[in-house]
């Protein structure tokens, strides 16, 4: 098999390029399990120089939205499609026309790409729980609609529509899934109005000091890498016919305050020197977090395996496990 992942080169990318090299094989869009013989990492910036020291690893460096080097790096004999390249959350509304250039635009081109490919193939589509929005219940379900409130949201809500239409017409097997806010993302902050949610463990156990921008009791839905990764590979090999439609599932979030994050990276902490954790309230991400959903729970995606963090502690000890040396 030949594997795309757009976005290979983020923290995600890699992670799940490296879980797809352990696994070996995977099963195409005609049912059948295949070795793994190639791997693209197609961004906008190289992957880490390590990773490219398997022999079935290639990277492309390039522009989402330019059809034409889609087009090149797919080719026809592409077999399989991870999507996670995104304009992130803070970044999307900060720039309107770019969010919607990459988000939507480059999507459309990467379905377009895929629907050429001279056989039947996967496209697994990173999207967000920015897709809901309005006066959200608590916990989020299955049967809450998706109202989203944000051009990332939008974005995201639009790209799930996409795939799940190219999929009804038949023209390649897609799949969504709605990612909880990732936590506890390694190497440095980026845009997303949700990077405190890592920061505020990631930096104390770096021995940095994180002013964290929501009160102490703000709660947001969490879902460590590692059950992440666990969910793509899950959904790419789950049979069509058992995830039904609408090809999207919302994975299970665990509900999480900021002041137990603190507390649980303070518990975890074993011998390093932590950094000081200060609360400094911005009114402007209060007020987009005070939007989000709190807990997620999917009785779909329990029923067909996909499984979220047990605790926050779990959430900690992951990250010091994988990012830390233990």
């Amino acid at each position: 098999m030949k594997i795309v992942i757009a976005g290979g080169a983020g923290f995600l990318g890699q992670k799940l390029c490296r879980r797809l090299l352990d696994e070996a094989a995977l099963t195409d869009a005609a049912g059948s399990c295949r070795p793994i013989a190639r791997i693209v990492l197609f961004d906008q910036v190289a992957p880490a120089p390590a990773l490219l020291a398997d022999g079935r690893i290639s990277h492309v460096v390039g522009d989402l939205a330019d059809a034409a080097t889609i087009a090149r790096v797919l080719g026809d004999d592409t077999d399989s499609v991870f999507h996670l390249a995104a304009v992130v959350s803070a970044g999307a509304e900060a720039d309107f026309d770019l969010g919607w250039h990459i988000n939507l635009d480059g999507t459309r081109h990467l379905c377009e790409a895929v629907r050429t490919i001279g056989r039947p193939a996967k496209l697994v589509f990173a999207s967000s729980l920015a897709a809901y929005g309005g006066q959200l219940p608590d916990p989020v379900t299955d049967e809450t609609p998706a109202t989203p409130e944000t051009s990332y949201g939008a974005q995201k809500r639009a790209g799930e529509l996409l795939v799940a239409d190219y999929a009804r017409k038949g023209f390649f097997d897609g799949r969504s899934m709605r990612l909880p806010t990732i936590s506890v993302r390694p190497g440095k902050p980026n845009k997303a109005a949700s990077g405190f949610a890592s920061g505020i463990a990631r930096e104390p156990l770096n021995g940095i000091d994180m002013a964290c921008p929501v009160r102490p009791e703000s709660c947001m839905a969490l879902m460590s890498p590692r059950r992440v990764i666990d969910a793509f590979v899950r959904l790419h090999e789950l049979p069509r016919d058992r995830l039904g439609w609408p090809p999207t599932l919302l994975l299970p979030g665990l509900r999480a305050s900021m002041r137990e994050m603190a507390e649980a990276v303070s518990r975890n902490a074993g011998n390093r020197k932590l950094g000081r954790i200060r609360f400094e309230v911005d009114p402007m991400i209060q007020r987009i977090v005070d939007g989000w959903p709190k807990e997620t729970r999917s009785a779909k995606a329990t029923a067909l395996g996909f499984q979220g963090d047990a605790s926050v502690d779990a959430i900690i000890k992951a990250y010091i496990a994988d990012e830390l040396g233990g």
